[in-house]
């Protein structure tokens, strides 16, 4: 009972957000948005980092693509244990196809784990970027209706955690 009531209070409040699914600049941008947390495109930076860059920036590189490895194996398991549907929708069939799930979202988990790690492992350049970006790509999955605001909710504090543990553990 209490879930049922969070969900239909969670489903409403998302609603409120969704204004986005005509189309315009808005919506331009938020789909701009709820696409730059895609993990093959982090992923696919990242190695090109390690290929690329100097012996610091093979460091940071592999730091960081470990990371988004291990919160990317978290965020899968928790998602087919608990299995919530997505909001109902027509944007990202991509997502919809190869990822049903909702709860925790993946991209606002690793968008404040990059966010993060970048605070703390440089270059602040790249944090100026991703602290103000973090929240707007968790805004933007629920405005496109991929997201309820609890999936962003959990997803970021997941995201928060993840950079902690690693931060911890690596230094």
């Amino acid at each position: 009972m209490i879930w049922e009531r969070f969900s239909d209070f969670d489903a409403r409040w998302g609603q409120r957000f969704r204004k986005l699914e005509r189309p315009g600049i808005g919506r331009n941008v938020a789909i701009l948005f709820a696409h730059s947390g895609d993990s093959w495109f982090w992923l696919m930076g990242l190695l090109l980092c390690w290929l690329q860059g100097s012996q610091d920036v093979k460091n940071w590189a592999i730091r960081m693509i470990l990371a988004v490895l291990g919160l990317a194996i978290t965020v899968m398991v928790i998602k087919f244990t608990l299995r919530r549907p997505r909001p109902e929708g027509e944007f990202g069939e991509i997502y919809r196809r190869s990822d049903p799930h909702s709860f925790p979202s993946g991209h606002a988990a690793r968008s404040v784990l990059l966010a993060v790690l970048s605070v703390v492992w440089g270059p602040p350049w790249l944090a100026m970027v991703l602290v103000p970006w973090a929240p707007l790509v968790s805004m933007a999955r629920v405005a496109m209706g991929l997201h309820f605001p609890s999936d962003v909710l959990a997803g970021g504090l997941l995201g928060l955690a993840t950079g902690v543990i690693a931060v911890l553990l690596v230094g």
